[in-house]
């Protein structure tokens, strides 16, 4: 899927999406279209609760450690449900697995919004990640199949007119990598607007979206082919058996810690009305897609992956010490800035996680989320409670810790980590399925 997220080297120029030779990102069907829009408000919902986090506190009478629950719960549901997603989407198809994770979201969502305590919107928000897990974890593979229909050669599938081709993976994956940060970026922006009226709202706003993605997905996406192999629950865990993919799950888990130690501990931080914190995280989240899609490939191709990896995990640590321990206006800055090094990562990681084993990117990727999702439910937990323990510094110190392990595996395992991924293409080809995941 990607033949420089682990070797660290590019093709030439024609190879580049954006290359005037190249496959057009712009130029895909609409079925793609239909689903990376989708994608784009199911990322949202990731972020959404940022800027009200505050004001769900205070509306629900409940702690900043009890409020962080709603990432917990979500996350922790998604992490287990990584080892269920390519057992339906390998049995009922990706479309259906993709509209099943649809409806999930809407109802939740909706239900979020009626909540009456804390203990109710954790709840609900552990349903929501459940459809998230299932829609998110189809979506790529979805995207990219949709983007290279059965039958139809690399070179010639399907251009459009003036020879650029429409379609393509490396095109289609950059799409989705595009909307996952537009998503991350508007998700607080949206929770900001409709939080300032109501906290409830937000919840409301993403239902009524996702509805709206729903009908798309119908209309537009037909059904793709299901893998010739269907996937067994413990597909992911033998998968983990890999030394390389164990060794960039395990990473990532590290790396997760201290990404959603900004996602979800900062807002409290920061202390800020739900208008201005939104506009923080949506700045965060702007660098997180630039880098994420426009940097990142430039900066692999220069000095290779596992270079730019280690070193933007170096960076973040550094990033949150300052964050950690600055004055408003650099815990601000900091935590825009920390948004180029998280894009940076999620590519990086998305790449190797889907290139660094034999088994098919499906399984390889389930398994890798499986490990990586339960530092994202850890760290809203524990962030607020190490502040508790100790002061409003050391949540950052221990996150700054984590990214800095994350490096350390890196560099060890960096044998083990490097593998040309285009020698394990005809596996991948032959049993890719419906369910990859991207960070």
């Amino acid at each position: 899927m990607s033949a420089h997220g682990t070797s660290g080297h590019r093709g030439g120029a024609g190879d580049d999406p954006f290359d005037e030779g190249g496959t057009s990102v712009l130029r895909q069907p609409m079925a793609v279209w239909a689903t990376a829009g989708a994608s784009v408000v199911a990322f949202m919902g990731i972020g959404l609760v940022d800027p009200i986090l505050p004001s769900i506190a205070k509306g629900l009478h409940a702690s900043n450690s009890q409020v962080s629950l709603l990432f917990t719960s979500y996350f922790l549901i998604t992490a287990v449900a990584m080892l269920v997603t390519g057992f339906v989407s390998s049995r009922i198809g990706g479309r259906k697995t993709l509209l099943a994770g649809l409806a999930l979201v809407v109802v939740f969502a909706a239900l979020s919004g009626t909540s009456s305590s804390v203990g109710e919107l954790v709840g609900f928000r552990a349903g929501w990640g459940l459809g998230n897990a299932l829609f998110v974890s189809t979506s790529l593979a979805v995207i990219v199949g949709a983007a290279n229909p059965i039958g139809a050669s690399r070179s010639d599938s399907a251009r459009g007119g003036g020879g650029r081709r429409v379609g393509g993976s490396a095109a289609a994956i950059l799409l989705y990598e595009s909307a996952l940060g537009l998503g991350m970026a508007c998700g607080p922006l949206l929770g900001a607007v409709l939080g300032d009226m109501k906290w409830r709202y937000p919840f409301f706003g993403t239902a009524v979206l996702m509805a709206v993605g729903f009908i798309a997905i119908t209309v537009l996406l037909k059904e793709q082919p299901r893998p010739a192999r269907k996937t067994s629950v413990l597909d992911p865990i033998k998968a983990l058996g890999h030394g390389g993919l164990a060794s960039a799950a395990v990473s990532a888990f590290f790396y997760n810690y201290a990404f959603f130690t900004v996602l979800a501990f900062t807002p409290f931080v920061l202390d800020m009305s739900p208008y201005k914190s939104g506009g923080v995280f949506f700045a965060w989240g702007v660098l997180l897609a630039v880098f994420s899609v426009l940097v990142a490939p430039r900066l692999q191709e220069r000095f290779g992956s596992l270079k730019v990896l280690g070193g933007s995990l170096v960076l973040l640590a550094v990033d949150l010490l300052v964050l950690g321990y600055g004055d408003h206006v650099t815990a601000v800055v900091c935590t825009i800035l920390s948004g180029a090094f998280i894009g940076l990562n999620n590519t990086v990681f998305t790449e190797l996680a889907l290139g660094v084993s034999d088994a098919p990117r499906p399984v390889a990727s389930a398994g890798y989320n499986f490990v990586r999702w339960f530092a994202a439910a850890a760290a809203p937990f524990l962030a607020p409670k190490i502040e508790e323990w100790t002061d409003i510094h050391i949540p950052f110190v221990v996150a700054a810790l984590a990214a800095l392990v994350g490096a350390g595996i890196v560099a060890v395992r960096r044998r083990a980590l490097t593998i040309r991924a285009h020698e394990l293409e005809p596996q991948h080809a032959t049993e890719d399925g419906v369910s990859a995941f991207a960070s």
